[in-house]
């Protein structure tokens, strides 16, 4: 914690210098950053569980105290107005004594109707920055999520601060932990729901705490990219283990992805040989590298692994040109990690928001941008056995080219997928995941 709280002044006064540039430009006062409201359920008394906005976790781990507001002008010491309201119904928020709290002028709010009275008079001239445009239209806010001041702020994002750099390393660390126990509970016997048990308990997070729902796959299950149903029960023939899943530290989320096979076979080959292929490919990383070129070299590797095993046949440039990898590795390489899974930004060429898309031949990748330091990126390959993708390839000429035997040998184990988290530095890449001890 001591190290955080050495990095949290350099941060707080990065963010403050950002936001001096841009209201500046935007000819604004400054920026009320909106922590956000819950959500009531539909045709119920409960709410849906609280997420805080992204852009007011930037400046504080306040992670779970909606109707909180920070005042930032780029010049003066950050204005947190506090929610704590008199609540015998739920744990009302302890007020703020962590090491951030001296970096912050602290009002506290009791009723959240109320907040107009703490908010500067001349609220035409600052800009809201949330979710809740309709509360920001009450409250006269004219500048409503500007979009020149998001695009700033995105684009600025993906370059981390020192102190952002620990909450993630920290957060690495911890989805380490869960990794191993849910490994450990997959060679034990454990069902999908008994692994995901282990993973909490390992991590100390909720299934609300961690950034994303887990995805814990069993056998055909792991050809299911956003496969969460989790069954109660472990298969008859236990085959392979597919785990992506992260934890969250002071609001920064870590994404990790590993595949496992029961018995040494040709798919623990397979795996072997992507988990190889992953790691040069994060060897490719450095700045000035384009995100675009590292995703098509990993197709080029895909093919090289496909015509190995047998799986296809076939100058495997050609299968690239001809979309038979894509088959097998639908999915983008990875994104953009920090303050959210798929961390904004990760599409713009410049800070006034110029888009760069992603190529007409891979339109799920979800990162065009070029490589610098300090940023935060995925890297995750993938090879699946996917039967409605493969049905495309059996109605054209194509389907020759495709081993159907191996194919059928494969099916049984889903896929596989190996996902670390990378920091990009001027002279070397920094795997968080693997130096966490994650094989």
């Amino acid at each position: 914690m001591d190290q955080l709280a050495n990095h949290f002044h350099a941060h707080v006064t990065e963010l403050n210098q950002r936001v001096a540039e841009i209201i500046a430009r935007e000819n604004l006062s400054g920026l009320v950053i909106h922590s956000g409201q819950p959500h009531r359920q539909f045709l119920d008394d409960m709410d849906y569980p609280f997420k805080v906005n992204p852009h007011f976790k930037a400046w504080l781990p306040i992670l779970d105290n909606p109707h909180c507001w920070l005042l930032v002008n780029g010049r003066d010491k950050p204005q947190l107005i506090f929610y704590r309201p008199v609540d015998f119904w739920h744990k009302v928020a302890d007020l703020p004594d962590d090491f951030w709290a001296a970096h912050v002028d602290i009002k506290l709010l009791t009723k959240a109707d109320k907040v107009a009275d703490l908010l500067p008079k001349e609220i035409a001239d600052w800009a809201y920055i949330g979710e809740h445009l309709d509360v920001a239209e009450v409250l006269g806010f004219k500048a409503r999520n500007p979009d020149a001041v998001m695009s700033y702020l995105h684009y600025h994002r993906a370059t981390k601060t020192e102190y952002e750099l620990a909450c993630m390393r920290k957060s690495s660390e911890i989805a380490v932990r869960g990794h191993v126990a849910a490994k450990n509970a997959f060679y034990n016997g454990g069902s999908e729901f008994e692994i995901q048990q282990q993973y909490l308990m390992a991590t100390n997070q909720g299934e609300n705490e961690v950034p994303y729902s887990n995805i814990i796959a069993l056998n055909r299950n792991a050809s299911i990219l956003h496969y969460t149903k989790l069954e109660h029960q472990p298969p008859l023939q236990r085959r392979s283990f597919l785990i992506d899943a992260g934890a969250n530290f002071f609001g920064y989320a870590s994404d990790i992805t590993r595949t496992y096979a029961f018995e040494k076979n040709i798919f623990s080959e397979l795996i072997e040989a992507m988990n190889k292929a992953q790691l040069e490919i994060v060897a490719m990383m450095r700045p000035g590298v384009k995100y675009v070129d590292l995703h098509i070299a990993t197709h080029q590797k895909i093919a090289d692994i496909l015509v190995d095993f047998d799986i296809a046949s076939g100058d495997p440039q050609g299968l690239v040109e001809q979309g038979i990898t894509s088959v097998f590795f639908p999915h983008g390489l990875g994104h953009m990690l920090g303050l959210q899974v798929h961390d904004m930004g990760g599409f713009l060429h410049d800070e006034r928001g110029t888009h760069i898309a992603a190529p007409d031949t891979h339109p799920f990748l979800r990162c065009t941008r070029t490589l610098a330091v300090n940023q935060v990126l995925t890297i995750e390959p993938g090879l699946y056995i996917i039967d409605s993708l493969l049905d495309g390839l059996k109605r054209d000429e194509r389907q020759s080219q495709v081993n159907w035997n191996t194919v059928d040998q494969l099916r049984p184990f889903g896929g596989i997928r190996i996902e670390d988290n990378v920091i990009v530095h001027a002279d070397r890449n920094e795997n968080m995941t693997r130096d966490c001890g994650l094989d």
